[in-house]
């Protein structure tokens, strides 16, 4: 009370233009601490006293570092204002032109339709999803068995349809338990738009079950995202990149799986020991039980489900099912786009289920739109890495190495480049590299396979190892459901470690026996 007299009191001796001063402080980047808010405003004053100082590559590094920095910090404010700030500062010191970052946005409208009509269509098809994933999570009691289910089953997912659109799934699923939990704690019914923010409605004696809750549901997420990305590195269309290199080499579906199977299924193996494990012996923030009272929330949930369902509600789950088997056909056969087979589920599904409404069916692109800019943001800053040229000696030095040896360090450096990058930019930026030197003459068809099949499984497995480094894993720490179980960059840096650590042994083992 006597500091906001205090406040209140300091307010009435400022002249007009100091309040308004604070008041523009205030509204810069919202509800962000003040030191994050100082840090973003230094980034600008040193990005303008270093370019004439170091040069535009050393600037161009600082700035990646600094947009590197907005992602790490995602819970604090979300990427988009700083780090869209950064980029425009990156434009202003002509480290990339407009034209430039035109041209990066078309050469990623593949990924950008898919987060606008793929992360869609999920809305349209989330009571068949959480009707589905609640029944493995209501019939598997056993902590381990469940996180292994899990792991395989979005493993197995992602192969035939794609990582993005797996964690898309997930992100509805896991938010709708975190919301029937949290009605559950709050003593809220189960209808009415609710703030899942909101802390205030949990009581304080119930606090420690909803942390409880919050790290059983990190687990639960991170080994199905895991999962997802292991085996979407097995297919033509588990991934953005894979699309990428296996065209520019000329593989088809069967051709693709074949090539990178004796990298790619040693690696899905690798994750799976590695689920058992650290969830067996509750490593890296693994391995938080199931409360009895969440398996009595859920139960008690789908048991009031299955009482108000009616023969339309079953005919809609039924018709998303439908869609859901159409989806994974049409994205294993690529019949078209990854994006506008997203938009054919958002038409089917919708006239299925009776969403004819406008401002439903705009509500259903809330989720993907926010990360659509981020990622236009994104590719930015990859313009300026490739405008700047400032990861082609290391491409071309690995280029100069031959055999085995060669092999390993595209292995290492695809990702660590694709780590504090986008994988997506680095897998085009090295396929490109390799295609010239086949088509001079330089390396054979054996070996343009070869360094193809290392290039995918480069860009795919290590680059886990921070969020930024997979566009899926970027989606999921910028959602809202991130936020709710508290998963931060540095968080989930941690979980993925040791996924990254035991699949790369095993990758390096195996790529002895690509080029035997």
């Amino acid at each position: 009370m006597a500091a906001n007299a205090h406040t209140a009191s300091a307010a009435t001796v400022m002249s007009p233009v100091q309040r308004l001063a604070v008041a523009f402080w205030h509204n810069f980047l919202g509800e962000a601490p003040g030191w994050y808010k100082a840090t973003i405003v230094a980034f600008f004053v040193v990005n303008f006293a270093a370019l004439p100082l170091i040069g535009p590559k050393l600037t161009a590094w600082l700035i990646l570092a600094q947009f590197l920095f907005t992602l790490a910090f995602a819970l604090k404010c979300y990427p988009l204002q700083p780090g869209g700030l950064i980029a425009l500062q990156a434009i202003v010191l002509g480290l990339i032109g407009p034209e430039m970052v035109y041209e990066e946005v078309q050469k990623g409208l593949p990924v950008l339709l898919l987060m606008i009509f793929m992360v869609a269509a999920v809305y349209f098809l989330k009571d068949f999803l959480f009707f589905s994933v609640s029944y493995i999570l209501l019939r598997v009691r056993n902590r381990v068995l469940l996180s292994f289910s899990l792991y395989s089953s979005m493993a197995f997912l992602s192969a035939f349809l794609d990582a993005l659109t797996i964690l898309a799934v997930l992100v509805t699923v896991f938010t709708g338990f975190y919301e029937v939990y949290y009605r559950t704690l709050a003593s809220l019914g189960g209808q009415g738009e609710i703030n899942l923010k909101d802390e205030s409605r949990i009581p304080a004696d119930r606090a420690a079950e909803m942390e409880a809750f919050r790290a059983f549901m990190r687990s639960m997420l991170m080994h199905s995202a895991v999962g997802a990305i292991c085996g979407g590195v097995t297919t033509l269309v588990g991934q953005p990149e894979n699309v990428i290199v296996g065209v520019a080499v000329g593989w088809d579906f069967a051709t693709f799986f074949d090539r990178v199977a004796v990298l790619s299924l040693p690696a899905v193996a690798a994750g799976a020991v590695t689920c058992l494990f650290v969830e067996r012996f509750r490593l890296f923030g693994y391995g938080a039980p199931m409360l009895p009272g969440i398996y009595a929330a859920l139960e008690e949930h789908a048991g009031q489900l299955r009482k108000e369902m009616t023969v339309r509600h079953e005919a809609t789950l039924i018709a998303q099912a439908a869609v859901c088997v159409c989806l994974i056909l049409a994205l294993a056969f690529h019949v078209a786009e990854v994006g506008l087979i997203g938009l054919a589920v958002i038409v089917f599904a919708s006239a299925a289920s009776g969403v004819t409404e406008e401002h439903r069916i705009g509500k259903a692109f809330e989720a993907g739109l926010p990360f659509t800019a981020l990622l236009v943001v994104f590719f930015v800053i990859a313009g300026m890495i490739h405008n700047q040229h400032l990861f082609e000696p290391i491409i071309a030095w690995v280029l100069g190495l031959d055999g085995l040896t060669q092999l390993l360090w595209l292995y290492f450096t695809n990702g660590a480049l694709s780590a504090i990058s986008d994988n997506v930019f680095v897998a085009t930026v090295y396929i490109d590299q390799i295609m010239n030197a086949f088509e001079q003459g330089l390396i054979t068809r054996a070996e343009l396979d070869d360094l193809a099949a290392t290039v995918v499984i480069g860009t795919g497995i290590p680059a886990m190892a921070t969020p930024n480094g997979q566009a899926a894993f970027l989606f999921l720490l910028t959602s809202s459901v991130a936020a709710l179980v508290r998963l931060s960059y540095v968080r989930m840096m941690y979980m993925t470690l040791p996924y990254v650590v035991v699949c790369s042994v095993i990758v390096i083992f195996f790529l002895s026996y690509l080029i035997g």
